[in-house]
């Protein structure tokens, strides 16, 4: 079966290039994540004929493609119809040096010949402002540079610069680099630099990953989604965005086109979560700093859903009306309606990714008071709001309820305050907040409840269901074993599971009905699976998730259970998220793997 979202990411924490099983590059936004996509042919219909990378194999015959072990460095090899082979590695510089991190808005790409003399054609075809312009180009030396209005970008190679520039085929006979980024001058050799930048990147990575702690089993697939979820944070404010793309349809010529180069503060509370797990804190450390960047701009301590990657700028929501969509399946958003909804749920997400500061012994300097104190501002909104209508996980547009998930996660703040404060040794402040979340419990147990269907429902007072209720013993409101929570687990899968997979919820909403299963809430049903003790079910699911993964292990946000195609925006956090995390409830322990036989 076709799949549409066969892609790769590449990056470095500041740009990600997204990239076909041919190699090419047909999505890159520059400068950063929430930039122009100055290849933006992912978006260019169903046979774009710019905006994108190449390099074109003349009388290409089959494909291979593979990750580096253990790094984001692509590798993708080409074989014509008389058996000549090349092989192109793609990847974005990232290492230290000068005593600092180096990670510049650059893609590098290596072309060598493996065998034979291939015969190829480079195509480099960036545009501007969204598809609507096309970039002017001037020559120089040794470089080709691409100028618009308001951006300068260079190409430096030591490839043959007519060859480039005319896109005339020409034989590869020797290793050739391309440098493609910010309009600087190259130092030195353009290949020995290239072979550079690719021997450190490449130590950082497989650095980085020596560092993880892994559980015994899945260990491929959990470095690939690691490294993927590394690769969606912009290290330079702790942004962790919920996926590279935006308008990849959730559903084929549904019109559920979102932009989701944004953060999310939901979505980067579960990404921390699973870092965190895998003992890599600093991205934990970097998100913080950006929430109280955050909470420091925000009135009263009231926060938005979801923020840009530098928290001031704006989100508003608009169309990119030259580009016609995802294989034609358009509109094309920039921006996001979200940023102005009401989530209650945010205040919550945002305790929880903090309260590990405090308790984790390995940072050099776990939070205090001053983190509390400004913690408290939010706990304090969560208590005034948990009780109103919000547009709820899922983001309604035209509605507004009390959202049973989003009453639990102000709860679940409060909760989490209440035991810092005792960390901290303050009875009085954890007193005032284990009040609150006590007479809070009480009421969402009251209203969202419904005895005579034995289950939770999505809001208070309705008897819809909502995937987010599995969520309920992750954090901390009810014991697995709780007979409500089995009567909610057992309605999710009477209403919720469909074709092997689970669907958000069962009510239409601005769009009708939902047309496919939402990845993560699958990995949600595999771990209340796990927690009631069906572990054997469990571990078949989290299998059946795992074999629609595309060919380079990675997810979307969506799945079509009937054909096994991903769509929505690529990748998606959330889904590499919850494998991570049913990874690490279902695999055997070391112990067991290596001694138990």
């Amino acid at each position: 079966m076709t799949q549409p979202l066969d892609l790769a990411p590449v990056g470095n924490g500041i740009i990600a290039g997204l990239f076909d099983r041919r190699g090419r590059c047909s999505w890159l936004c520059w400068p950063r994540f929430d930039g122009d996509p100055i290849f933006c042919a992912l978006l260019g219909g169903e046979e774009p004929q710019d905006g994108f990378m190449e390099c074109e194999m003349v009388g290409l015959q089959q494909t291979r493609q593979a990750y580096r072990r253990n790094t984001a460095v692509l590798e993708t090899e080409l074989e014509d119809e008389h058996g000549n082979r090349l092989r192109i590695t793609d990847f974005a510089p990232r290492f230290r040096r000068f005593g600092r991190s180096f990670r510049p808005p650059m893609l590098v790409r290596r072309i060598e010949p493996l065998s034979g003399t291939p015969l190829i054609r480079l195509r480099i075809r960036p545009r501007a402002h969204w598809g609507r312009d096309v970039p002017e180009r001037r020559s120089g030396s040794n470089h080709l540079r691409y100028f618009s209005a308001d951006s300068a970008l260079r190409l430096t190679t030591d490839a043959p610069l007519a060859c480039v520039a005319e896109e005339a085929p020409f034989l590869l006979d020797q290793p050739i680099t391309l440098l493609f980024g910010p309009d600087e001058t190259i130092p030195g050799a353009v290949e020995d630099l290239g072979d550079e930048f690719l021997r450190e990147t490449e130590n950082h990575w497989l650095d980085w990953t020596r560092g993880l702690h892994l559980p015994f089993e899945w260990q491929e697939a959990v470095i690939r989604a690691a490294i993927t979820l590394k690769l969606c944070t912009f290290e330079e404010t702790g942004a962790v965005v919920a996926a590279l793309t935006t308008s990849i349809p959730e559903a084929p010529d549904s019109g559920r086109n979102w932009d989701y180069r944004y953060c999310w503060l939901r979505d980067a509370l579960f990404t921390v979560q699973a870092l965190n797990r895998l003992g890599t804190t600093r991205t934990m450390e970097e998100y913080i700093r950006y929430v109280t960047n955050v909470v420091a701009i925000s009135p009263g301590g009231e926060l938005k859903p979801c923020y840009p990657l530098v928290p001031s700028l704006s989100m508003h929501e608009r169309l990119a009306e030259a580009l016609p969509g995802f294989l034609g399946m358009g509109p094309v958003r920039v921006g996001n309606q979200a940023a102005d909804q009401v989530q209650n749920d945010v205040y919550g997400s945002v305790i929880m990714a903090a309260a590990q500061m405090f308790f984790d012994q390995r940072l050099p300097r776990p939070a205090g008071e001053p983190l509390f104190r400004l913690l408290e501002r939010l706990g304090e909104q969560a208590e005034a709001r948990a009780l109103t209508p919000d547009a709820g996980i899922w983001e309604y547009r035209g509605r507004a309820r009390i959202h049973t998930f989003s009453a639990a996660m102000c709860w679940a703040g409060m909760a989490r305050l209440a035991g810092i404060a005792r960390h901290l040794g303050l009875p009085d402040r954890a007193e005032r907040w284990a009040k609150s979340a006590r007479e809070l419990h009480a009421v969402i147990c009251e209203r969202a409840y419904r005895p005579e269907l034995g289950c939770f429902v999505e809001s208070f007072e309705s008897d819809g269901m909502d995937a987010s209720l599995l969520l309920l013993p992750e954090i901390g409101f009810l014991p697995a074993s709780d007979p409500r929570f089995l009567g909610t687990l057992a309605a999710v899968e009477r209403r919720l599971l469909h074709e092997g997979f689970i669907y958000r919820y069962d009510m239409a909403d601005d769009f009708g009905k939902p047309e496919t299963a939402f990845l993560v809430c699958s990995f949600w049903y595999v771990d209340a699976l796990a927690a009631v003790g069906r572990m054997e079910e469990a571990r078949a699911m989290f299998g059946s998730i795992l074999s629609c993964r595309n060919h380079l292990g990675l997810l979307a946000e969506d799945l079509n259970p009937t054909r096994n195609q991903l769509w929505g925006n690529f990748p998606q956090t959330y889904s590499h998220v919850g494998l991570i995390l049913s990874a690490m409830r279902l695999s055997r322990s070391w112990e067991h793997g290596l001694w138990g036989g």
